[in-house]
């Protein structure tokens, strides 16, 4: 591992706090590092492993279609991306066409696009501000890193940023709104920003206001979708019709994909946007699986039982727990418990991984649970031992 440490050091740019270890093989929710030490993963690479690690179906699905075609461009028509499309319009519920990037932050960079292709096209005088919220993270592009709502990452170094964007909290987008906003871009769990899910009467109240106004609704669905809260999308948890949605990270099941779902489904033609690696054969062959799998997990019921099971095992860790824990938040999989300082936090993640379970960060003071949605039960109880025996270390 010390060589690879140095290599990585030596030729990659430092732009992550990386953990050295070297992460051999996968099994689910269990990873293997070169010394074959196991550790219980809460993380599916940040929400991105959906279907679990070494996952035999996918990896066979993506065998046959790489022995066939890889690539061949969106010049042509791709068979398993316009079955990829279809099946995402089934599950969504909602009547729209889907454009595929290859991340998170291109899918927002689409939907951005499309709302100001609306806003020039519906108005008399163009409009093309989006709203944002406090604490939403939407991207590392520069336009996405502008839409995103923490001032931390508007970074000067990376000035000028594109116009056009403002962040509020979300009793204060109705004062916010002008006559050149088009748009009003959320999450409905923010991911980001300390797993915080936002009440269901405020988010139907904004929708129909903004309905009304014709003012579009983005929803950014790409930590949350995919079956992370219970349903495909968390849109479907509330009700709404948003004018546009984004998923990416469980999608591909591990490889780089990326969708922008829309209502206006005409609202482009040839040329008006694109993408060279796009929805390729390999990508949206991955999706595929990854949907037919989750899609069979949530009919049988198994992804509801996971999601009782692991959130009675959270549920039981917070109560044992209430001196280092203040709140137990989160919806299905995408679940947080808020710790009552920086520093706690901070030790407790770095302990956990030596304790052999991976957990996550988010905000300033909340550690975030995304585990792989097929998690098997005896992997959280082992999970839950091992936290267990972090927190026990840092009381002691």
């Amino acid at each position: 591992m010390k060589e690879i440490e140095k290599i990585d050091k030596d030729y990659v740019l430092h732009t992550y706090a990386r953990n050295y270890v070297n992460f051999k093989k996968g099994k689910n929710a269990t990873l293997y590092d070169d010394t074959n030490k196991d550790y219980i993963d809460f993380t599916s690479g940040i929400g991105v492993v959906s279907v679990g690690h070494g996952n035999q179906r996918v990896a066979q699905r993506i065998f046959e279609q790489v022995s066939n075609l890889t690539h061949t461009s969106n010049l042509y028509a791709i068979e398993p991306q316009a079955l990829l499309a279809k099946k995402i319009k089934e599950l969504s519920s909602y009547d729209v066409r889907t454009f595929f990037a290859n991340s998170g932050a291109e899918a927002n960079e689409a939907a951005i696009k499309i709302a100001r292709t609306y806003g020039e096209q519906n108005f008399e005088k163009k409009r093309y501000k989006i709203i944002t919220l406090e604490n939403s993270f939407h991207g590392r592009t520069i336009t996405t890193v502008k839409a995103t709502g923490q001032s931390s990452f508007h970074q000067s170094k990376f000035a000028p940023y594109p116009e056009g964007f403002s962040f509020n909290a979300i009793d204060d987008i109705y004062n916010s709104i002008d006559d050149e906003t088009v748009a009003v871009m959320i999450e409905l769990v923010q991911g980001e920003g300390g797993v915080y899910p936002f009440p269901k009467d405020k988010i139907e109240e904004l929708a129909k206001f903004l309905k009304a106004n014709k003012i579009l609704l983005i929803i950014d669905e790409v930590q949350t979708g995919v079956y992370r809260t219970g349903e495909f999308l968390a849109s479907n948890l509330y009700d709404i019709e948003p004018d546009i949605i984004t998923l990416a990270k469980g999608l591909g099941g591990g490889v780089p994909i990326g969708a922008v779902l829309t209502i206006h489904k005409d609202i482009w033609g040839a040329g008006d946007h694109g993408s060279t690696f796009g929805g390729n054969y390999l990508v949206t062959s991955a999706g595929l699986e990854v949907l037919d799998i989750l899609e069979n997990y949530k009919d049988s019921g198994k992804l509801d039982e996971t999601i009782i099971y692991f959130t009675k095992k959270l549920d039981e860790l917070y109560e044992k727990n209430r001196d280092i824990f203040l709140a137990h938040v989160g919806l299905g999989l995408m679940r947080g418990l808020r710790v009552k300082d920086a520093d706690t936090l901070a030790s407790l993640i770095k302990i956990a991984f030596e304790e052999g379970v991976m957990v996550l960060k988010s905000g300033n003071n909340t550690l975030r649970f995304l585990p792989v949605l097929t998690i098997f039960k005896s992997e959280i109880d082992e999970g839950f031992v091992r936290l267990q025996a972090a927190i026990d270390k840092i009381k002691a």
